[in-house]
């Protein structure tokens, strides 16, 4: 939410075509990944970047940084609510280690975005926004905001 009243625009283009909604979700699951890392073993010699990695290594791949690859995200560093296709790295890519709650958390999150455009007009952020301290999770503990009706 923080990112999306930083980012009037995107808020408008949404008001204006609430059927991007859930290429929105994506986005912002991109844009602001709720994990930071996780620790991996790699299971087969392999190669990133130049960098020879033998297989059973220990790597940590950071998700935020994954996600805004230039290689990967035209403009990776900017939030874009009509990005498709948005082959982020939020919840992981497949496999054992997919994250189970992702078809849960997409609906959530689309269902909220979704009740919130149709009412809003406009929400600012009216203090200090109160981040969780973790070098695991980010997330916002508490962010005063104004928020105007349509």
């Amino acid at each position: 939410m923080r990112n999306l009243i930083q980012n009037p625009d995107q808020l408008a283009i949404l008001q204006e075509d609430p059927d991007l909604i859930p290429w929105a979700v994506e986005e912002f699951l991109r844009y602001a990944s709720p994990v930071y890392h996780f620790r991996r073993t790699t299971t087969k010699d392999t190669e990133v970047g130049g960098v020879k990695i033998k297989a059973g290594q220990k790597v940590v791949p950071f998700f935020a940084s994954g996600n805004r690859d230039e290689a990967v995200f035209d403009r990776g560093d900017v939030m874009d609510v009509r990005r498709f296709p948005n082959e982020h790295m939020t919840f992981g890519r497949g496999g054992a280690h997919m994250c189970l709650g992702n078809a849960l958390a997409r609906i959530e999150l689309r269902v909220m975005f979704e009740d919130l455009i149709s009412r809003v007009d406009k929400v600012e952020i009216t203090g200090e926004v109160d981040f969780l301290r973790s070098n695991f999770v980010h997330g916002i503990k508490r962010m005063p905001v104004k928020v105007s009706l349509r």
